[in-house]
């Protein structure tokens, strides 16, 4: 049985980062998180060039997806210091998920593992598109989801790099 190269590697770390973008991506159009979503189509775009320059030793789409992780770590890493509410940053006054252009949350807010939404009346004159719930009995609350899904984008774009550095001294000179 054979042994997967570098490339190979490189490649299937990135269809995982390709999936979990993807997997992203449609929890936060649920939503309605706007950044998120603007954020994630743009990695999406990054994973599939950085796929191709992989697999075509282009050197330029290569440097482009490294630079890409690096600002997309830094995204990640503000997205669970904001979940988390660290230092001034909330959740619940912040409205930059979206835009300001709604009151919408994370979609896992209500429809977390376990979560039991029980609605609550409001004044008659409340905005239409944010409906007032109560949520209780979560198993996990959103802020901790929400957090886990960016450590694993953080996580994998760790390992994009790591197995990027292990493999160049063996990559071709073309691509260097």
């Amino acid at each position: 049985m054979g042994k997967c190269s570098g490339r190979c590697t490189l490649v299937g770390i990135c269809c995982l980062q390709l999936a979990a973008a993807l997997q992203r991506q449609i929890f936060d159009f649920l939503g309605y998180q706007w950044a998120p979503i603007l954020a994630n189509f743009m990695h999406i775009m990054a994973v599939i060039l950085g796929i191709f320059g992989t697999l075509h030793y282009r050197s330029r789409y290569l440097i482009m997806y490294s630079v890409w992780l690096a600002l997309w770590v830094a995204w990640n890493a503000f997205i669970i210091c904001f979940y988390l509410e660290v230092g001034h940053l909330s959740q619940h006054r912040d409205l930059i998920m979206n835009f300001n252009t709604s009151l919408h949350r994370s979609w896992w807010m209500e429809n977390g593992p376990g979560c039991l939404v029980t609605p609550v009346r409001g004044p008659p004159l409340s905005l239409a598109d944010h409906h007032m719930v109560t949520v209780t009995g979560c198993l996990l609350d959103y802020p901790y989801i929400e957090a886990l899904s960016s450590a694993l984008q953080i996580f994998l774009a760790v390992s994009v790099e790591e197995t990027y550095t292990n493999i160049s001294r063996w990559l071709p000179s073309r691509i260097l």
